[in-house]
């Protein structure tokens, strides 16, 4: 089903309900004018609204208009129900490519740690939500050159695909690239698997965790490679302020042993990625957002600090 088809299908089931109901011979005619003028306007509130003013006014009335509500609700349901699956055979039929939204990000950063400077910051982060399958890719790089020379070059790349088991319950996967120069690796490659569950999942609150067992290998700029057994936490909480206020916090943990999963507490070296922001909308699509990083090395090179904090100040675009 196209999605023209889509939006003709959702338009006739909600036609069933946009259509004045017939005359109840009890109904004084001026209130049942009233009644169906709001049921020809479709809007759900309004009509709602004149309906309990109708009983309200009118209490000998009050069987026959209730009969209106309950014919009225029966075809929100019906129309709901159309739009549903309708909605889920688009999903089903859509391409690799199809469905796909996202976020642009772009804007500054002022780094301390390892580099203390300010730079650009640019990331890009894609989405797709199927019937049980979740997609999410993301990309983010910070960058600047002073005088030809860099003195600041981070890049981070990951892909991480969700399975829904239940309405809360789900397993993921994720595969992880960084590069920090200045954190003493040029690459670290990290694999994971396992399970996640939302504790909170209500419209204008999210909360979610999820751990599993993982597998890093990381090259550092001295010409050393090592890989090592890891376990991984994630936890994830958006909570929506106000219409145009959003905080988010991310926090991505990885903790390495010596080659053994059991030993997470006494492992060899710990990361954390602790993320906190701060969206203000502007427009429909277009939000500023203030966020704050601290990311954490336990064990890190040789003349390398074990703590950076990154504060970035951005503008988003949603697509």
């Amino acid at each position: 089903m196209s999605t023209k088809q889509t939006k003709l299908a959702a338009l006739a089931a909600a036609s069933l309900f946009s259509l004045p109901t017939a005359a109840h011979a009890d109904i004084p005619d001026p209130v049942q004018a009233m009644i169906d003028a709001a049921l020809a306007t479709g809007d759900e509130a309004k009509v709602r609204t004149v309906i309990d003013l109708a009983r309200q006014t009118n209490p000998d009335d009050a069987a026959e208009i209730d009969a209106i509500l309950a014919s009225y609700e029966a075809d929100l349901a019906l129309a709901a129900e159309a739009k549903a699956r309708a909605k889920e055979q688009e999903i089903r039929r859509a391409g690799l490519f199809d469905n796909w939204d996202g976020k642009g990000e772009l804007g500054g950063f002022r780094a301390t740690g390892n580099s203390s400077n300010s730079g650009v910051t640019a990331s890009l982060s894609l989405r797709r939500t199927g019937i049980d399958w979740t997609h999410k890719l993301r990309a983010r790089t910070d960058y600047q050159r002073n005088n030809g020379v860099t003195s600041r070059e981070q890049y981070f790349a990951a892909y991480e695909p969700n399975f829904r088991l239940s309405e809360r319950l789900f397993v993921y996967g994720l595969a992880q690239y960084e590069r920090d120069r200045f954190q003493g690796f040029s690459a670290r490659y990290a694999v994971s698997g396992g399970i996640g569950y939302k504790f909170i999942d209500e419209p204008d609150i999210q909360l979610s965790m999820k751990a599993g067992p993982a597998y890093r290998v990381t090259d550092f700029t001295s010409g050393e490679s090592e890989s090592r057994i890891a376990a991984l936490l994630g936890l994830d909480f958006d909570w929506t302020i106000s219409d145009r206020l959003k905080l988010t916090h991310d926090t991505n943990a990885v903790a390495e042993t010596g080659g053994s999963a059991q030993l997470i507490v006494d492992g060899n070296n710990t990361s954390l990625n602790f993320v906190t922001g701060l969206n203000a909308k502007i427009s429909d699509r277009v939000s500023a957002r203030a966020s704050y990083a601290i990311e954490y090395d336990s064990n890190p090179p040789p003349g390398a600090v074990q703590t950076d904090t990154l504060s970035r100040v951005t503008l988003i675009y949603d697509f």
